[in-house]
């Protein structure tokens, strides 16, 4: 006999531990610079934003900021997928998406350091952090996805 109910509360706890894990390498591409680069760590806020290559940070910025809006788009599409569909999986699916969305973020502002010594880098991984904070997982998804109403 095929169990009718998806454990909930099994399906919340992974999307926890899926969101606490991504959010966790947020900091760690935080680490790797330091690492790596620590005089990008000497804040001259004296020095243009737009840095030496304009043109590329602003696509850079661009790129980033549609990736954070589009992961709101695309986990509310699929969680309405979901209560629709009464498949808790779309709702998992939803969150991993948009928490990819919002890591795009934050490695847009890794490559700015790595490959342009671009000293702002923390401004796109502060975006990516904040969008994951933002798509903190709800139980209330999960149960309009797993119930009739």
């Amino acid at each position: 006999m095929e169990n009718e109910r998806p454990n909930v509360e099994a399906q919340y706890k992974l999307m926890l531990i899926i969101w606490a894990s991504l959010l966790m390498s947020q900091f760690m591409f935080l680490l790797v610079l330091v690492m790596t680069k620590p005089h990008l760590f000497n804040f001259d806020f004296s020095k243009p934003i737009a840095g030496a290559s304009g043109a590329m940070v602003l696509g850079f910025a661009v790129a980033a900021v549609t990736a954070v809006l589009f992961s709101f788009a695309f986990r509310k599409r699929l969680n309405e997928r979901a209560v629709a569909a009464q498949d808790t999986g779309q709702v998992q699916s939803g969150l991993i998406i948009a928490l990819a969305l919002c890591e795009a973020s934050s490695l847009f502002g890794l490559t700015l350091a790595f490959a342009f010594d671009y000293q702002y880098f923390f401004l796109w991984i502060g975006l990516g952090v904040l969008g994951m904070i933002l798509h903190f997982p709800k139980r209330d998804e999960l149960h309009a996805a797993s119930y009739k109403k």
